[in-house]
């Protein structure tokens, strides 16, 4: 058992890591937390002590297999349960990260097992991002930021990268949804801003920044 603190720690540093793969800074945690770097470092020695993850000062924090394998567990019942919010209760992806925030905290395998059954065993939770299945495999996925793309490239818009209320209400406006063909039309020099076509219907203009939160395949 852990605590709802160490669980949060372990899913935060599997995605700052990018599933794992590298060691993550005191200060990006913190960042991500919103909490202070002392109160960081201690409970990364706690999780060290536990056998969860490594830590050496100046160097940053990696998982432990033990504590990857908890990263996703918490992960998979997070997304399980944003698709259930969405899917079944008809809330908006803009809503159901809060809530699927507690929601994972639940310990119940069979519940979650059960869970993944009823939903139809999802692939992707309502952002695009790709639910662990229950021995922790991931789908791959080609995917890119639409930021990368050159002008007259076009590609399919697969998930986000921020799952923040305000820039999800915010591609509400500008109808950018999952699925949708994006076509870069023109990237601005002078602050890397873009022009795009969407499903060859209407145009727009966006930031750097939210094309580098926009994950597309290429087509």
């Amino acid at each position: 058992m852990y605590t709802y603190s160490e669980e949060n720690y372990l899913k935060t540093i599997y995605e700052l890591s990018n599933g794992g793969s590298t060691a993550v800074s005191t200060s990006s945690i913190a960042l991500s937390l919103e909490m202070k770097a002392p109160s960081v470092t201690e409970m990364l020695k706690k999780l060290s002590e536990k056998g969860l993850a490594i830590y050496e000062k100046y160097q940053g924090c990696t998982l432990t297999e033990e504590g990857l394998q908890q990263a996703i567990y918490i992960v998979r019942k997070h997304r399980l349960w944003e698709v259930f919010l969405v899917k079944n209760l008809g809330m908006k992806w803009d809503e159901v990260h809060a809530i699927a925030e507690q929601l994972e905290h639940i310990n119940s395998e069979l519940l979650i097992e059960c869970l993944d059954k009823y939903l139809g065993y999802p692939k992707f939770d309502p952002h695009g991002e790709p639910i662990p299945d229950k021995y922790g495999n991931i789908v791959n996925s080609n995917r890119v930021r639409l930021s990368h793309m050159e002008a007259g490239q076009s590609a399919v818009l697969k998930a986000v990268a921020s799952d923040t209320p305000d820039f999800l209400q915010y591609l509400d406006s500008e109808n950018l949804q999952l699925g949708f063909v994006i076509k870069v039309l023109k990237i601005y020099i002078h602050d890397s801003s873009l022009k795009i076509e969407i499903n060859q219907t209407y145009q727009t203009n966006i930031s750097e920044k939210t094309a580098n939160n926009l994950l597309v395949e290429p087509i």
